[in-house]
């Protein structure tokens, strides 16, 4: 058995941004526009009027103030509602597997590595572009990775069980080194029009190069251990699938679309996440005092505060757990990578830190790391 390492992370961040106020201002106006246009419903009782939104509820609610889209301006037009793609023909690399190279490209630069020190890529994120061919072989071919690819989905949890099936394969002899890649276009999947969560989701692409630790640069991270937890819940759900059009389901219909029961998660997965971490440090031989950094899952910024005062019994400083909400959203299963690969370089040798995402499922990955 091999010792594993995370040698490296990339990040690619899409070109856009929408600010609260720009989303507020689109929202009202789909709000005026519907609420004229079933006027008479309203009217009779049969049903019920949107609210407009405010920027204050959206950073009360959720630490929100930005986030990074790869197109805005049909999510902005109060008629669409939906990002403006241009389908492109099956000879050109997809959407997502274009964002995909990008971030792992970064990810291998970073270690100093090139696509022949990889024998595998996993794509691991909440929506996926096809069913099939994989996403994770196109990725993979267009870096010139010789060995396999594959996808895998586990909601906003896919990083870290991805990162747990590449640490077993690098573990194992496998694989000398393997990119888990989560490129999230959530903004193809997210429900726009809802005043609930309007405001939760943004764009992201990012990678993490996983390799045997006699392989890895100076300063790298080895994992010492990894744990994943699943549950089933209806709290978080989207029907949208290659059966919808097999039961004439209207694409607009509200469940084709993310949704969730925002209370019960939060009261449901809180304490999930708070016992799945202190479970692991305690399975390694470890308090949560002696980790310096938690990067945790960045859904919503009261959650992860009231999880790290239940892990810590106290309230956690930024450096502990930093956050990076505020300004990219809520990225799905990136959130988690995108708070290790922009708060790591102060993290001294020896010190520990963990990465835990949750999330539909429910799902909960935890990745416990130390500092070469």
């Amino acid at each position: 058995m091999h010792r594993v390492a995370i040698s490296s992370t990339g990040l690619f961040t899409p070109p856009e941004v929408i600010t609260n106020e720009e989303l507020v201002a689109s929202f009202n106006q789909f709000v005026v526009l519907d609420n004229a246009r079933h006027a008479a419903e309203i009217s009779a009782g049969t049903r019920v009027a949107l609210t407009e939104s405010n920027v204050e509820f959206i950073e009360k609610a959720s630490g929100i103030k930005r986030r990074y889209v790869m197109e805005k301006s049909g999510v902005l037009d109060p008629h669409r509602m939906r990002p403006r793609f241009t389908a492109r023909p099956d000879t050109e690399v997809s959407l997502m597997a274009e964002i995909g190279v990008r971030a792992a490209q970064a990810a291998l630069g970073a270690a100093g590595k090139t696509a022949a020190d990889v024998d595998g890529v996993i794509c691991a994120c909440a929506n996926m572009q096809r069913p099939y061919p994989a996403m994770a072989v196109e990725i993979q071919t267009a870096l010139g990775v010789e060995g396999y690819g594959f996808d895998m989905n586990v909601a906003c949890s896919s990083a870290t069980f991805g990162i747990e099936q590449a640490v077993n394969a690098v573990r194992t002899g496998s694989a000398r080194a393997v990119l888990v890649i989560s490129p999230e276009i959530t903004s193809a999947h997210h429900a726009w029009m809802d005043r609930d969560c309007h405001f939760i989701f943004g764009d992201v692409c990012t990678a993490v190069l996983v390799e045997r630790l006699d392989l890895a640069p100076p300063c790298s991270f080895e994992v010492l251990g990894t744990k994943l937890l699943t549950t089933f819940s209806n709290n978080i759900r989207n029907n949208n699938g290659f059966m919808s059009r097999a039961e004439d389901r209207n694409p607009d219909d509200r469940d084709q679309l993310f949704r969730q029961e925002g209370r019960k998660v939060f009261k449901e997965v809180c304490p999930m996440a708070a016992e799945h971490i202190t479970g692991h440090l305690a399975a390694l031989g470890m308090e949560p005092s002696q980790v310096s950094r938690f990067w945790l899952h960045q859904a919503n910024l009261s959650m992860n505060q009231l999880i790290i005062r239940k892990v810590l019994g106290r309230d956690a400083t930024p450096e502990e757990a930093p956050v990076i909400l505020d300004e990219f959203a809520n990225t799905a299963s990136a959130g988690s990578i995108i708070a290790f690969h922009r708060h790591q370089d102060d993290i001294l040798i020896g010190e520990v830190g963990v990465i835990c995402s949750f999330g539909a499922g429910y799902s909960i990955g935890s990745v416990v790391v130390k500092r070469l």
